[in-house]
This record gives structure tokens, C-alpha cells and sequence, in this order.
């Protein structure tokens, strides 16, 4: 089509030609318009001299062409191509000023083949920049949605899938694995990204992501379409198992019925578009334990064990249910803990009874050594629910004389051997703290014990600007969450990550040895902490009253 493009068209042939492009690369045909006028221009201004400001119009209606040529009148000339003095410039109009424009029109020329070519060039290339421009625009928006196209080809395993009127790519860890497709083969994908890149708008798509499940849902479910059901969370182990959670707004409806469908018809045709990919479709529960017991299904729980502050979750199974709730390769409860975004440990009734049996000697142990006190009044303390000396020390006196077996004497006494042996541990810990060479300066820095002072000591942080010098992570340590869901969060240990301080503690550790410098300013740091304050007013939030609560899980309750 674009090669019988010529700048001596008549004017009919122009509009035809405008008019056919448009609707051949579907964009507008004003835009073939100006890349011919801009073209003509290009071509004028190699015959006229390009030191000219030669302007090219084609009327739309008529396709009558004009050259002109423009001068800016001025009263002193600096660029005799682009401009005219103000004598010159009446002697041709005599109603103009300084500062308008002398519009020259200029003959119709017969362009030469060279000129003719660079013209069609110049029309190509603005053509594909403004089709390109178009599919950008297109397909920006459909992020978030489901393409269906042709698959035209296979490059090193990724996949260009043909959307009719432009290419999309399906990179190959955004395949389902062993997945087979050939020329030709019609395919359906999530769409995920497209970046406006110079050979053209880049889109890529994938059928591996949690989002493309619940799209195929959304089309076979129209309780999931109309927003009647919702999916809360979706967590897949691509070509192999799947769980998707989802909640109710209506009471008289079953979401998981919903999605399944009649005799399993709508969730057969998702398994169908996934390659026999299995799903396990969970009622939501707004209880993390419910919620994570369903999610384990089909195993069963014994008893769930939460710990809120660091999203852990200990799950007690029988014997006969542990590989079940584990899973093939730990398929299970991978997909289990990415559904619900909790980690969970599985221990089965005898681990849990043998570590419990554990937890209870070892604290006997740490009690008959620091108190020097006999086995049976150490498993007293311990039966009490007393887990560390600290506890034992600073408790209410009157808590440690009603245990029963125990007099006021006994109580005492029991008392005033934890506090001596604190004291001495202090001792022992500030004795280690100077042998490592840790600057006293540290120790004013607020909510730093001495058992944090050997342990910065043991990892080489032994002066103030040691201690300024970290960041929050490297003293609480973080978590490395892969780019592949399948794979297991890496926790790396902070040099206090064994002591229990939250982030924003070991942040007001770090901001005060920079106070403590010089480095900061303790007026700005206050004036921060008003601006946070007053924005915190307005939120108010649940005070835990235990960071470990432990649920008992019945088969009602599941």
C-alpha cells in the first residue's frame, strides 16, 4: 500500500491514499494527513533550501495542497531566511506589524525520485510511530485482563503469541511447565505488563500468575463477575496444584459451591484452560486459624498455635495426617502458607508432646542452676507457667508464696537468689563487654542491655558511629522473599535478632548514637515525632495482650 504512495498524487489519490492506510493500520486518518504534509514539507525544503521555514497544508476535504513560506517580520533582520524588516514587509502587506508572520505562498514543483522517496520514508516512518503510539494506548489499559490469541512462533522457549493486530511474548517461566503449544494453537493469557519500548510497545503476558486463575474464574462464575463472590487469595504451583480462597457477600449463597458449579462444571473448565492443573477452592475466614485450617484441607488439625507478631503459625497434626498436610515435596503447605500469608510449622501430637516434655526440663535445668534449688521446686515453678529468671525475680511476691507447697520463707528466699543471680550475669556480661572492646558511649544509647552490648561486641560493632553507621535490618535481620513463590522465604539473623526488639526499637537505637554524634539534630527528630504522633491520633488499634495465643481447633470449628 505504501509503496504507490508519491508526492505528485493528485489530490484524489491523496485522500484515497490517506483514507486506506488509516483504516489498513487502524489509526486516524488525520494522523496520515500531517505525516504527508510533513513529508511534503521535507521534501520542499530539500528543493527550496532547508535554511527556510517552508510549511506544507493539504486540505482534508479537498486534498488541495498549499506550499508556503514564512518570515517573522522584525525590525532588525539577524536570519535572512527565517526573517524580514518591517519596510520590506508593508511594501508586500501593508497591515502588518512587527512580530507577525509574512505568509509567502510558494508554486507547485514536480519533485524529483530521490526527494519523492525521502518523502515516503518520512510518511512510513510516522505511520508506524503513531500505530505504534496506538497499540500502547490499547493495550495499557488492559492490564489485568485476559488476551486470547494465536500463537505464530517459539524463540528460545518463549512463546509470541499474535493479538491480531500486534505481538505479545510469554516468557518461559511464565509458561505452564510441560506445557506444548504449536503453530497456529489458539491460547488464552494474563496480560501483566507492556512498556513502551523503541522497536515498539512491548507486551508481555503470562499463565503462570495467581492473577490468571482468578480471571478464568471470573469468566466461568458469574456470582464472581457481578462481585457477589470474591476471590481473597489465590496460590498456585503452576501445571501441578492450585488453592483459592473465597468469601460471600451474600449469606444465602456458598461461594465454594458457586465456583465448583454443577457436578464441578465451572471449576473443570478453569482445570481444562490449566492443563489438569488441581484446585482446591477454600472458604475465606476472617480468623487466621480457621483460615489456616481450611487451607491445610484435606488434612485434618489437631490444634493451631498462632504467634501474631511474627506471622508464624504452629500447626499440631496426627500421626496418620502429617505427610497429607505436608504435601508431596511440601506442595501442601507451601501453597497453604502463601494462601494465607502465614509461615506454618506442621509437628505431629508426639513431636509436640516430646517438645513440650523438652521446653519443661530445660526450664527445670535453668532454675535448679540459677536458684540452686532442688528438681521439685523447679518443675513448680515451671508448672506455674514461670518461663525465665527475670520472670521469677520481679513477679509479685505474693505470686510465688501461694503456690501451693511453697511458705512466705521459701518465697523469699527463692526470690532473692534470682536477683543475686542477675546481678552477677550483669557482672559477667559487663566484664565480657570490656574484653571485646565495646566504647562505654554505647551504653548510653536507650534500651541497649549488656547482653546486646557482647552480642554488637561479637560481631565487630564496638563504638558509636559503629552503631549509627547500621541499618535496622542489619541489627533485627530481615526476610528475603524469592521472585518464585514456589520457593521458601530466607530469614537472615540480625546481629539482636535473637533478643525480642521490634524495628522501630532498633530504629530509636540506630537515631540515638546519630543524636549522640552530632549528626542529627534532636529538634528535627522531635518535630518528626509530633507531625507522627498527630496522624497516629486518628488510628486506633487492638493492644495484643499476648504475642503467643493458643487455639484448640474442633471439627465444628473446621
Amino acid at each position: 500500500m505504501m509503496s504507490t504512495v508519491g508526492v505528485s498524487a493528485n489530490r484524489l489519490e491523496l485522500l484515497q491514499i490517506a483514507e486506506a492506510v488509516a483504516r489498513e493500520k487502524s489509526i486516524d486518518r488525520g494522523i496520515v494527513i500531517d505525516a504527508m504534509q510533513g513529508a511534503i514539507q521535507k521534501a520542499a525544503k530539500s528543493r527550496y533550501g532547508l535554511e527556510n521555514d517552508i510549511r506544507c497544508s493539504i486540505n482534508p476535504k479537498t486534498g488541495n495542497t498549499t506550499l508556503t513560506r514564512v518570515q517573522t517580520v522584525v525590525k532588525s533582520v539577524e536570519n535572512e531566511w527565517t526573517e524580514i524588516d518591517i519596510d520590506s514587509a508593508r511594501r508586500v502587506k501593508q497591515d502588518i506589524d512587527i512580530g507577525d508572520e509574512l505568509v509567502e505562498e510558494l508554486p507547485p514543483i514536480d519533485f524529483g525520485r530521490v526527494a519523492a522517496q525521502n518523502a515516503r520514508q518520512v510518511i512510513v516512518q510516522k505511520v508506524r510511530d503513531a500505530e505504534r503510539d496506538r497499540q500502547y494506548e490499547e493495550y495499557k489499559g488492559r492490564v489485568g485482563e485476559i488476551a486470547n490469541g494465536i500463537v505464530k512462533r517459539t524463540e528460545y522457549g518463549d512463546v509470541v503469541v499474535d493479538l491480531s493486530r500486534t505481538e505479545a511474548v510469554i516468557r518461559r517461566d511464565e509458561m505452564i511447565p510441560r506445557e506444548n503449544v504449536r503453530y497456529g494453537d489458539r491460547i488464552r493469557a494474563y496480560v501483566y505488563d507492556v512498556r513502551r519500548e523503541q522497536r515498539g510497545p512491548q507486551i508481555f503476558l503470562s499463565r503462570t500468575r495467581p492473577e490468571f486463575m482468578a480471571k478464568l474464574f471470573a469468566m466461568e462464575v458469574p456470582e464472581l463477575y457481578d462481585g457477589v463472590v470474591e476471590i481473597k487469595s489465590v496460590a498456585r504451583d503452576p501445571g501441578s496444584r492450585a488453592k483459592i480462597a473465597v468469601i460471600s457477600k451474600d449469606a444465602s449463597i456458598d461461594p465454594v459451591g458457586a465456583c465448583v458449579g454443577l457436578r464441578g462444571q465451572r471449576v473443570q473448565a478453569v482445570v481444562n484452560e490449566l492443563q489438569g492443573e488441581k484446585v482446591d477452592i477454600i472458604q475465606w475466614n476472617s480468623d487466621p486459624a480457621s483460615f489456616i485450617v481450611n487451607a491445610l484441607a484435606p488434612a485434618e488439625v489437631s490444634k493451631v498455635v498462632l504467634d501474631e507478631e511474627a506471622d508464624r503459625i504452629e500447626v499440631i497434626v496426627p500421626e496418620s495426617q502429617l505427610s497429607l498436610s505436608i504435601g508431596r515435596r511440601g506442595q501442601n503447605v507451601r501453597l497453604a502458607s502463601q494462601l494465607t500469608g502465614w509461615d506454618i510449622d506442621i509437628l505431629t501430637e508426639q513431636e509436640e508432646s516430646e517438645r513440650r516434655n523438652k521446653e519443661f526440663s530445660d526450664r527445670s535445668r535453668l532454675f535448679m542452676d540459677s536458684f540452686d534449688v532442688d528438681e521439685v521446686i523447679a518443675q513448680l515453678l515451671v508448672t506455674e507457667g514461670f518461663s525465665s529468671v527475670e520472670e521469677v525475680a520481679f513477679v509479685e511476691y505474693n505470686e510465688i508464696a501461694d503456690i501451693e507447697g511453697f511458705d512466705p520463707d521459701t518465697a523469699e528466699e527463692i526470690q532473692t537468689r534470682a536477683r543475686e543471680f542477675l546481678e552477677q550475669q550483669e557482672l559477667d556480661r559487663d566484664q565480657r563487654r570490656k574484653e571485646l572492646g565495646v566504647d562505654d558511649e554505647i551504653t548510653n544509647i536507650v534500651g541497649v542491655t549488656n547482653a546486646m552490648l557482647v552480642a554488637l561486641g561479637e560481631n565487630n560493632i564496638k563504638t558509636l558511629e559503629d552503631v549509627a553507621d547500621c541499618a535496622t535490618d542489619d541489627l533485627v535481620g530481615w526476610v528475603e522473599r524469592p521472585k518464585d513463590k514456589r520457593s521458601e522465604k530466607i530469614e537472615h539473623q540480625g546481629v539482636l535478632g535473637k533478643f525480642d526488639i521490634s524495628r522501630e526499637q532498633a530504629e530509636e537505637m540506630i537515631l540515638s548514637a546519630r543524636i549522640l554524634l552530632g549528626w542529627i539534630d534532636p529538634s528535627d527528630v522531635e518535630v518528626t515525632n509530633e507531625i507522627t504522633t498527630d496522624h497516629s491520633q486518628s488510628v486506633t488499634a487492638p493492644e495484643l495482650e499476648n504475642n503467643h495465643e493458643e487455639t484448640s481447633t474442633t471439627e465444628d470449628k473446621v
